[in-house]
């Protein structure tokens, strides 16, 4: 039985063909649904200039708007491949991300990509002087906070990092 929440229009992450996200996001228009592609300007150096130019932010994805309904026609859509999902049900994206991402770009401040990291997961430190120290994040805001536990002897300690000098622990 599908959930009354799921009939009601929702931001979804879609995912698109690599270097189809304008298309796909046309093509969603083209259908009657809102589409976001969420696009900075950058100034890209050439050998001979420097040229400002539009650049996806995250590629390979589009927001769309729709109810579950209209999932089958999103998925039709030229340069469609799937909806981001959690298992069989398609995963709606907040209305308070959408707004943020909005906003950042709307300040026109340059924006760089930054690792997804979460509380609880276990990390390396890549840069600076605690390079190669492993932990686990408590606490991510500005910085991150990272625990790092002596097992031995029962002790942890804890340093406050730049999310940016951190890495996901693949171990």
């Amino acid at each position: 039985m599908l959930n009354a929440v799921c009939l009601d229009p929702a931001w979804f992450a879609v995912r698109v063909r690599p270097n189809h996200e304008r298309a796909a996001e046309r093509s969603l228009h083209g259908l009657g649904l809102e589409a976001y592609l969420p696009l900075q300007r950058v100034r890209r150096r050439w050998s001979d200039r420097i040229k400002e130019t539009e650049s996806v932010l995250f590629p390979g994805y589009v927001f769309c708007r729709f109810g579950y309904p209209d999932r089958m026609r999103v998925l039709n859509s030229a340069g469609v491949r799937s909806i981001v999902s959690n298992g069989k049900d398609p995963l709606p994206v907040d209305d308070s991300e959408i707004a943020a991402v909005r906003e950042l770009l709307r300040s026109g401040r340059p924006i760089l990509p930054s690792p997804y990291i979460q509380i609880g997961q276990r990390v390396v430190i890549r840069d600076g002087p605690l390079a190669s120290l492993r932990g686990v994040v408590v606490r991510a805001k500005d910085a991150c906070r990272v625990v790092v536990s002596v097992d031995a002897i029962n002790c942890s300690i804890a340093i406050e990092v730049d999310s940016a000098a951190v890495a996901r622990n693949v171990n």
